[in-house]
């Protein structure tokens, strides 16, 4: 039997899946990692964790041997920083994409040396925590030893796509992602501000996910040689595929450790709230999305009051009811991305008496997500983006409650898929179009449109109106206890005597 693999990197976790070619699962594998956090703002990982877990994968999704893969796919987290000398070996532990906030210094500078709105105008994008540009600059400023070795650019799935073929190439989308280094209004290099930022990497060639990168040059895990891998994407996108959300008027909601918005389009449209970029296909462009923390919060409040299981979580939130008995919650717990762009932003909690349950104060996180996609959609709207259909998709939608809440707190009905695999699925997909015609419409048809409860609105109006207040009136103690959080850090990783 042919089959095709596809392998996503993920921030918590990394995914494969072996899919027939008409769509059908054969078997899923999981392997579940952590991030470094070696300072303040500062989120990495290492190159070497995202092979060997790919490896893995390959090898317990083809050991029974009953299925000959055809091809390859791959995507990851992103934009991530990978810098390697010229043989492509790593110089050190790649910096994560938007949840770094490593770089605001960076930031501002290259926002003075190359003006905050030409950038926009050219890149699509603002700079913020998901830039690339300005985490090259730090370390060129902070690792200068380290950086002046630098000749590559690599994210997760080019990565991968490299230690199996061999090849240097990345993604229009991910390049897209890369800013202030790519021209989304002419889909290409900027050479004056690659020159600029990074003049001594050499930024690969181009190509759309779907692709062929090349073959792999030896057989891996079950993968003989001489098998086409795809460019790859970054993960979000990848999953947008893998539930046919890529069609202009679509609107993807992923659910997941953090939560990612993808809106597609085939104009061009900007707006500083919200990152645009290449779509995922050709002839597509996107609006994007995305939260700090989402279900990351979840885990969080789990650790927190003793690991119950997450069926007890979505049973005592559901039970606490629309407006989680007057609380309000802030989500910003690792600072927050779009539409607010503020990586000191902090969590609040208002409103807690003594008589509030841990169902309340789950119910009220799930709330706070759902503002914060109906504040992320309303930015949208607000540059003409036309959204037709919202499509969810990822771990979150398992149980119902989660996009019900957002359903009825956005008003907007969505379209849950048949399989929520994620973007290991959509990597699949991709190459399965290396070699045979494909359908994701036949692929991944929809399961069950999920609408929004007219009883609850008016109470979410009324508490978004509030969610809305809170931040702009909490915003000055956010960034002072953000900044006393890094000196006492610092205080207490300072070696003794110093």
């Amino acid at each position: 039997m042919r089959g095709y693999l596809g392998v996503d990197i993920g921030t918590s976790s990394s995914k494969g899946v072996l899919v027939t070619g008409d769509g059908r699962l054969v078997r899923t594998a999981v392997r579940e990692h952590t991030v470094q956090r070696p300072a303040p703002g500062h989120v990495e990982m290492d190159a070497e964790v995202w092979w060997r877990e790919f490896v893995e994968l390959a090898e317990e999704l083809t050991a029974p041997g009953d299925v000959d893969v055809a091809a390859v796919g791959v995507s990851g987290m992103g934009p991530c920083v990978l810098v390697t000398d010229a043989d492509g070996t790593p110089l050190r532990p790649a910096i994560l994409y938007g949840v770094d906030t490593r770089a605001g210094a960076q930031i501002e500078a290259l926002n003075d040396e190359l003006g905050a709105d030409a950038i926009l105008a050219r890149c699509g994008s603002m700079l913020s925590s998901q830039a690339v540009g300005p985490k090259l600059r730090w370390l060129a400023d902070h690792e200068p030893e380290r950086y002046a070795r630098a000749r590559r650019l690599f994210v997760p799935s080019s990565w991968l796509v490299h230690r199996l073929t061999g090849e240097y190439v990345l993604d229009f989308h991910s390049a897209s992602q890369c800013t202030p280094l790519f021209d989304t209004v002419d889909a290409a290099w900027y050479e004056p501000w690659t020159r600029h930022v990074c003049p001594d990497l050499e930024l690969p060639p181009l190509r759309w996910p779907g692709e062929r990168a090349g073959v792999t040059t030896r057989a891996v895990a079950g993968i003989p040689a001489g098998v086409p891998v795809i460019t790859g994407t970054i993960d979000a996108w990848s999953e947008a595929v893998s539930v046919d959300a890529q069609n202009p008027g679509d609107l993807m909601i992923m659910y997941g450790t953090t939560l990612f918005l993808i809106n597609t389009m085939r104009e061009r449209l900007t707006t500083p709230a919200m990152w645009g970029t290449l779509g995922a296909l050709p002839g597509t462009r996107n609006l994007a999305g995305g939260m700090a923390t989402s279900g990351a919060i979840t885990s969080w409040l789990r650790d927190l009051t003793g690991g119950p299981d997450y069926a007890t979580m979505l049973a005592e939130a559901r039970e606490s009811g629309a407006g989680a008995n007057g609380l309000l919650v802030l989500p910003y717990f690792a600072g927050e991305r779009t539409p607010i762009f503020d990586p000191d932003a902090r969590g609040v909690i208002a409103g807690l008496t003594v008589s509030h349950t841990r169902g309340d104060v789950y119910r009220a996180v799930l709330e706070a997500t759902a503002f914060a996609v109906r504040h992320n959609v309303e930015a949208l709207r607000e540059v003409g983006s036309d959204i037709t259909r919202v499509v969810a998709v990822g771990g979150g939608t398992q149980g119902g409650l989660w996009t019900q809440i957002v359903t009825d707190v956005t008003g907007l009905p969505q379209l849950v898929p048949s399989v929520t695999v994620g973007a290991s699925y959509g990597a699949a997909f991709l190459a399965a179009g290396l070699v045979e015609s494909v359908s994701m419409t036949d692929w991944n048809p929809p399961a069950h449109v999920c609408e929004p409860n007219p009883d609850v609105r008016e109470i979410h109006d009324a508490f978004y109106a509030q969610y809305r207040a809170l931040y702009p009136a909490s915003r000055a103690v956010q960034h002072a206890l953000a900044e006393q959080q890094r000196l006492l850090t610092a205080r207490a990783t300072r070696p003794a005597g110093t």
